[in-house]
């Protein structure tokens, strides 16, 4: 076991540092400090002793260099237990640091800035911070270093059980926690200054290069989960780092058990499709496929119709709403057995209609950070395939009419609504719709011609007069052939088959009006 007798505190974060200062100093513990941090622990009554005292120079170019002196790396880095380490401190006469407690500059929140000038990113580029960090957690079997204020309670608590000393695994723990902080830190500057033009002028110049030489992914870790997909696979949820409460990874969940790792896709699966309309939506999944989707004027009205499509697969399923869940809609979603729900916030009507699903996970999503500009992200072996999120947004405009029979007004409305939802089925996809509500899915199979017949096979609802979206061009006749026997008057799909004109042919023959889109939704 570890006592700790001298501490070194220098913060940016201040966050609960007088309070831990006090704590520290009830077991007699000295404290060495830096200007503001000092300033605030002595105003607090706190004594001090001033970093410029123990290496016997003063701060010097505007504070850039303040702890970057033998006197402070040497007591930190001085192995306790090495005779020569020993010898050549009580020749130098420095004293041992037992514990450093140092966050950093604020980069990243300086980064984010509009404001912020060239030399605001250059001068809130932290030296000293990482340098003492990295050295307490060198020496860890004889330095406590401290990152976050969240450690700071459950240190005074293991010191008071201890006397005043700290384990060896606790050491340990601090220092992996260190070592990944400072990495996150290098990685966030490399990631911003890669992206800034240096041109000699205050004005920060940004590219706009999505994909940069080097990628630097950074996740903070934010719990563990039961288990992955299965049983035996282990699994955890990490959030961006610097995304203090934007999408599902930093969703609030307000109910209901544990969320696994199958309901965490599937409710990412649910939400993302919800966004895409601007009217109320709801949207219903099953192992990431939509199962039942509508837009209608309000919400009750939109997971009634969501849910006509295929009651049999909503059953067990994980719902999106785009509108905060009211107390009229959580009546009809309290009749069935839900997994989970994803929406941007409950009312306490809703909150009260479904607390007596105590197994029913709420995950209230905050919609105020978009995140349009995240990367989509697949890892394969030995890499990471990276591209951006498929945000294509069709209108009435894009739509090439390619028949002899042209769709009306309504039957466009529904070919836009059925091509979103197709964006988010798996492909091979095919969705019918009638009006703003799905009444048919296709999905995942081999064959094109074998998703239409999936699709017709599995409705409830009617398909004569609906319209049918495909996510690719049809490579052969048959497609259009079987959708035209299930019912359907108008189809929407991207075209380029070398077949197009035989398609084409097909479905004036048949009297289908069909456009094409010129794009493409293939969804792996």
């Amino acid at each position: 076991m570890s006592r700790i007798s001298r501490a070194l505190i220098s913060v940016t974060d201040k966050t609960g540092v007088v309070d831990f200062a006090r704590g520290l100093q009830e077991w007699g513990v000295e404290i060495v400090s830096t200007g503001g941090t000092g300033k605030m622990l002595r105003e607090a009554g706190i004594p001090v002793k001033d970093v410029a005292e123990v290496t016997g120079f003063p701060e010097m170019l505007d504070g850039r260099v303040k702890t970057l002196h033998p006197a402070i790396h040497g007591g930190i880095l001085a192995k306790r237990n090495d005779e020569t380490h020993r010898r050549m401190l009580e020749q130098a006469k420095i004293g041992w640091i037992d514990m450093v407690v140092v966050n950093l500059y604020a980069f990243e929140q300086v980064a984010a800035r509009p404001s912020a000038k060239f030399s605001d990113l250059i001068e809130n580029v932290d030296i000293g911070g990482p340098a003492m960090i990295r050295s307490a957690a060198k020496n860890f079997q004889d330095v406590a270093v401290l990152t976050s204020p969240e450690d700071y309670s459950r240190i005074l608590d293991e010191m008071k059980r201890y006397s005043g000393q700290l384990s060896p695994e606790t050491h340990w723990s601090l220092a992996q926690k260190a070592f990944a902080c400072t990495a996150r830190y290098d990685t966030a500057i490399a990631g911003t200054l890669a992206s800034v033009e240096y041109t000699g002028q205050e004005t920060v110049t940004r590219r706009q290069e999505m994909f940069p030489e080097t990628l630097g992914v950074r996740f903070q870790k934010l719990c563990d989960l039961r288990y992955g997909e299965n049983p035996h696979q282990a699994a955890a949820l990490y959030a961006t780092v610097g995304n203090e409460k934007g999408g599902l990874a930093r969703g609030r969940q307000l109910q209901g058990k544990e969320l696994s790792f199958n309901n965490l896709v599937d409710l990412e699966a649910a939400w993302d499709l919800a966004q895409e309309f601007s009217e109320p939506a709801t949207v219903i999944i099953k192992h990431t496929n939509p199962c039942g989707a509508s837009v209608q004027p309000t919400l009750a009205a939109s997971y009634q119709k969501a849910y006509e499509a295929d009651p049999v697969s909503a059953y067990g399923s994980v719902l999106g709403f785009n509108r905060p869940l009211d107390g009229e809609t959580a009546e009809q979603v309290a009749k069935t057995f839900v997994e989970a729900i994803a929406a941007p916030g409950f009312t306490a009507e809703a909150r009260e209609r479904l607390a007596g699903k105590k197994n029913l996970r709420l995950v209230e999503i905050d919609t105020s950070v978009p995140m349009d500009r995240e990367l989509h992200m697949e890892q394969v072996s030995g890499g990471m395939l990276v591209q951006e999120k498929d945000r294509h947004v069709l209108s009435a405009e894009d739509l090439k009419p390619v028949t002899i029979r042209r769709p009306g007004e309504e039957e466009v409305a529904s070919l836009l609504f059925a091509w979103k939802v197709a964006k988010h089925v798996k492909s091979n996809a095919i969705v019918y719709a009638r009006g703003l509500q799905v009444a048919g899915v296709g999905a995942g199979q081999m064959s094109r011609v074998d998703s239409v017949r999936l699709g017709a096979s599995k409705a409830v609802l009617p398909l004569q007069g609906t319209v049918m979206a495909s996510d690719a061009f049809f490579p052969f006749p048959d497609g259009i052939e079987e959708a035209a026997k299930a019912g359907v008057a108008a189809v929407i799909q991207p075209g380029g088959s070398i077949r197009d004109q035989e398609v084409i042919a097909v479905a004036d023959r048949l009297g289908l009006a069909m456009v094409f889109t010129g794009v493409r939704h293939f969804r792996h």
